[in-house]
Parts: structure tokens; C-alpha cells; sequence
């Protein structure tokens, strides 16, 4: 890894902490900080997936179209639905993974869900 490299990782991870950390560290516990940072986690994760899901959906539109007028292979078109279907299963397959349970989903939302509500 080279020294710049290096640098602007640190710098991120140290913007990151700033950001995140201010409001948490606010409260006086330890235990605030990680509540409020997987809330942020949580809230970016499902906005992220529906962006990438909503942009990959006309991209596959776009993909079957040149792949059926032979200006692209199939095997693109098969990878990006590969791909999709990955993203779109991410959230159930760290809920079965880390054991959410009814009251851990009630409290802070399914990992899975991909409904935008508080």
C-alpha cells in the first residue's frame, strides 16, 4: 500500500469517527456510540441497496436490449442479474446470520427490510 494510499484511509477513518462519534459521545457512554453508529449503518446500508437495485434494474434493461441486438454478450447480462439477486438477499443473510430475533427486529428494524420507514 503506498504512503498516500495509507494517508487518505487514515484520514477517512478519522473524519468517520469524527462524524459519527460527536453526537454519540455526547451522551457519556460506550454504549451510545455503538447504538448510534448501527443505526447510521443501518440507515445507509438500505439506502445504498435501493439505489444500487433501482440504477441495476434499468441497467438490465439496457443490457438485455444489446444482448438481444448481439452488441453485448450474455454472460454481462447474466453477471449483473447475478449481482442484483446478491444485493438484494445481503440483508436476510445477515439477519439469518447474526440470529435477529422478533424483539431485536421490532427495536431496530429488519436488516433485510427495504422499506425506507423509521
Amino acid at each position: 500500500m503506498t504512503k498516500t494510499l495509507k494517508n487518505l484511509c487514515a484520514l477517512a477513518l478519522f473524519s468517520g469517527l469524527v462524524l459519527v462519534a460527536g453526537d454519540a459521545m455526547a451522551d457519556g457512554d460506550n454504549e451510545g456510540f455503538f447504538s448510534f453508529a448501527s443505526e447510521r449503518f443501518m440507515k445507509t446500508f438500505k439506502s445504498v441497496r435501493t439505489m444500487v437495485l433501482i440504477f441495476g434494474g434499468f441497467g438490465l434493461v439496457v443490457l438485455a436490449v444489446a444482448a438481444i441486438l448481439g452488441k453485448v454478450k450474455w454472460a454481462a447480462l447474466g453477471a449483473l442479474a447475478a449481482g442484483l439477486a446478491i444485493v438484494a438477499v445481503a440483508g436476510k443473510v445477515v439477519d439469518y446470520a447474526t440470529g435477529a430475533t422478533a424483539g431485536d427486529i421490532e427495536e431496530h428494524g429488519e436488516f433485510g427490510d427495504i422499506s425506507q420507514g423509521e
